[in-house]
């Protein structure tokens, strides 16, 4: 049940688009291609079995986690507005 000047499922919808966003983002970053035998960064060798595992990988493990580590992340922030702020 919506509240205030939304319709009916309006707060699902927004939940929805939310969702459909991120996963949006997620496979934007996915890479692609052939998959590097070594590391871009360090140069150690990448295991087959992760080349196969992931399709196009360019970093070894220790790499790519300290890549991820110091990514920005949207930390779930709503860009379309909280219910709060379209009442106000």
């Amino acid at each position: 049940m919506a509240g205030g000047w939304s319709r009916d499922g309006a707060v699902q919808e927004q939940i929805d688009a939310s969702v459909e966003d991120e996963i949006q983002r997620a496979r934007s970053q996915l890479a692609g291609g052939e998959s590097a035998t070594e590391c871009d960064e360090c140069g150690a060798p990448i295991p087959e079995a992760r080349r196969k595992a992931i399709p196009g990988v360019r970093l070894c493990i220790e790499c790519q986690s300290a890549h991820e580590k110091q990514q920005i992340h949207s930390g779930g922030i709503n860009r379309r507005g909280s219910k709060d702020s379209q009442l106000r």
